[in-house]
């Protein structure tokens, strides 16, 4: 059985009472032609978005949507999707960390087209937590895996299945003190890959295969000039590539790379227009893209 990103919104919906989303996205073959949605929560607690395409020049289309949250106090987000329309409604959804808390959030409209808002509860006490991504793509019959890195260094990855909620598996890596931000770029039946960036500058792949009991593969690609970006979010990029948009919040600025298969080559493709400081950034895809495969 193969689980796409279609998981996160079934179990969103299950909550809701079966409301799915659809929305237009997809990326094409070339780079040239790729485009991704990132994302964002605004300090006001709405919804923003930037659509990017990986013209010559990039070009990104910048709004705000729904009003989710109180301004403030989202710190973190996982990847959100758009799932297919059904005659139930349209719901995209993700998981969010307000304050040290951690939900199930969506929006959409039900099969009468009213607006519909909500979020649930999944897990409190997550203080010291600095990321966190789900990995939707399983072999086993596990619906995903979600990831979160805790300041201290440890990696947790969480695994939960449809008939036991809440999570029932979880596993620890250590050793990851020095990342100061990732994002994921393979999600497979196999193995997860993140593309992670270090506080000295330094860009690393981090390998870390489903078997149990295996540890993380932890390779660098770049030795400097990435400590500027608070924020990484990936999109794939035909077949076997990925849309990188790094972002330095400080500044507010955003750049555009094409990675390739394995981040053997990483092509800058200039600055992305617009304006980057939202405390919160992620990947906005939905249930037609294949599952990412950078590596």
């Amino acid at each position: 059985m193969s689980l796409t990103r279609t998981s996160a919104v079934a179990a969103s919906a299950a909550l809701l009472g079966a409301l799915t989303v659809a929305a237009p996205s997809a990326t094409a073959a070339t780079t040239a032609a790729c485009t991704m949605s990132v994302g964002s929560i605004t300090a006001g607690g709405d919804i923003g978005y930037s659509n990017i395409t990986a013209g010559s020049p990039v070009t990104a289309k910048q709004g705000t949507g729904v009003h989710m949250f109180t301004p403030g106090i989202t710190k973190l987000s996982t990847t959100w999707v758009q799932g297919p329309k059904t005659a139930s409604g349209q719901l995209t959804s993700g998981e969010v960390m307000l304050n040290t808390s951690l939900y199930q959030a969506w929006y959409g409209t039900d099969k009468n087209g009213k607006a519909v808002t909500g979020f649930s509860n999944s897990g409190k006490n997550y203080q010291g937590y600095t990321y966190e991504e789900t990995s939707s793509y399983r072999a086993d019959g596990l619906i995903a895996d979600t990831y979160r890195l805790r300041g201290d260094g440890a990696l947790y990855r969480f695994e939960w299945h449809w008939t036991d909620f809440p999570y029932t598996t979880n596993t620890r890596f250590n050793g990851f003190s020095a990342v100061k931000t990732m994002t994921l770029i393979s999600e497979t039946p196999t193995y997860d890959t993140f593309l992670a960036n270090t506080r000295g500058g330094a860009l690393y792949t981090i390998h870390i295969p489903r078997a149990a009991g295996k540890q993380p593969i932890v390779k660098k690609i770049r030795t400097s000039t990435w400590q500027t970006f608070e924020s990484l979010v990936a999109e794939r990029c035909g077949t076997q590539s990925t849309l990188l948009t790094a972002i330095d919040k400080n500044t507010g600025t955003a750049y555009l790379y094409a990675v390739s298969h394995g981040a053997t080559v990483i092509k800058s493709l200039g600055k992305i227009p617009g304006t980057y400081k939202d405390p919160v950034y992620y990947l906005h895809t939905t249930h037609q893209v294949p599952p990412l495969y950078g590596e």
